[in-house]
């Protein structure tokens, strides 16, 4: 990889995707990778702006890298997640989207609820899930390994705020965090 011009970490979903680009400025070379597989190779390319879309992640979510001119050699490389900037796409998957972290019987999983579908995923795979009303909200139970899992989802009571979820796991709250 001597051409490699630029490197993106893409959090979906299933998982945190790393896409690689290279660009041989001389050779006319261009080269995706996503998770370490090719996806894209193109040689002896003369013009060297434009584009490049491909898909990533299990839901073959679009992505496009940008390749500008920016002054006599220099070039601008920038990735696009569904027709939006990186930073545009992330500040509006935080908004669809919580994500925790937990570490069982020795193994690390990402927990992924999807606030529009109510999918929830687990480590790259969606769960199956059971839904439930109660009292205050609702619950949405799944298993990973052998532990009881579920989101609850209860209104803040608050309009700007919205509905509050928050994984239970064994019966413990596990802390959300933000990507």
């Amino acid at each position: 990889m001597t051409d490699l011009v630029a490197v993106w970490d893409v959090a979906l979903s299933d998982g945190v995707h790393k896409i690689e680009f290279e660009h041989g400025t001389t050779s006319g070379k261009r080269v995706v990778y996503v998770d370490g597989k090719e996806e894209i190779r193109k040689e002896w390319m003369f013009k060297l702006v434009g584009k490049e879309t491909f898909s990533v992640g299990a839901a073959k979510t679009k992505a496009t890298i940008n390749i500008d001119a920016v002054s006599g050699f220099a070039y601008e490389y920038t990735l696009e997640i569904n027709g939006k900037s990186l930073k545009k796409y992330m500040e509006s998957r935080s908004k669809t989207t919580n994500t925790w972290v937990l570490h069982l019987d020795g193994e690390d999983f990402r927990v992924v609820l999807e606030k529009d579908t109510m999918d929830v995923w687990c480590n790259g795979k969606r769960m199956e899930t059971a839904g439930e009303f109660v009292d205050d909200g609702t619950e949405t139970h799944f298993s990973v390994g052998n532990h009881d899992c579920y989101i609850k989802a209860v209104s803040s009571g608050k309009r700007k705020e919205g509905i509050i979820h928050s994984l239970i796991v064994d019966n413990r709250e596990i802390p959300e965090i933000l990507e």
